[in-house]
């Protein structure tokens, strides 16, 4: 039996029972609110419960002897990395930044990321 609790921006499972091993430990997380609610939005979507979700990792922890996944910083693509990029490049990429903001074409970051996130999430 698994009990979840949590506020804002903690999360405590109990883990009690199970198939395999006695699961009585109790494991406390401060986490993003913000992406908590994310989270378990998309686990909820997938019929996992937050608690089986931090199970699963902890096991993929200790059957592959570390995190379960890569661990890097992205690279950015090409046409925006300026350390690619010559000091023509980047002048040109501002300026055209500064036209469309002059002629009006801008929108509000929260806009941008909500359209980022329909096509994205």
């Amino acid at each position: 039996m698994h009990i979840l609790t949590s506020n804002t921006n903690v999360v405590t499972m109990v883990l009690i029972g199970g198939d395999y091993m006695e699961k009585s430990g109790t494991l406390n997380l401060r986490v993003n609110p913000t992406l908590k609610a994310d989270a378990e939005t998309i686990l909820s979507r997938l019929g996992i419960p937050m608690s089986t979700a931090v199970d699963m990792f902890l096991n993929q922890v200790v059957l592959v002897g570390g995190i379960p996944f890569s661990v890097t910083v992205p690279k950015p693509p090409a046409e925006i990395d300026a350390s690619q990029m010559t000091k023509s490049q980047i002048h040109a990429k501002l300026q055209r930044g500064y036209d469309d903001y002059k002629a009006g074409r801008t929108q509000k970051a929260a806009q941008a990321f909500d359209k980022f996130r329909e096509k994205h999430v």
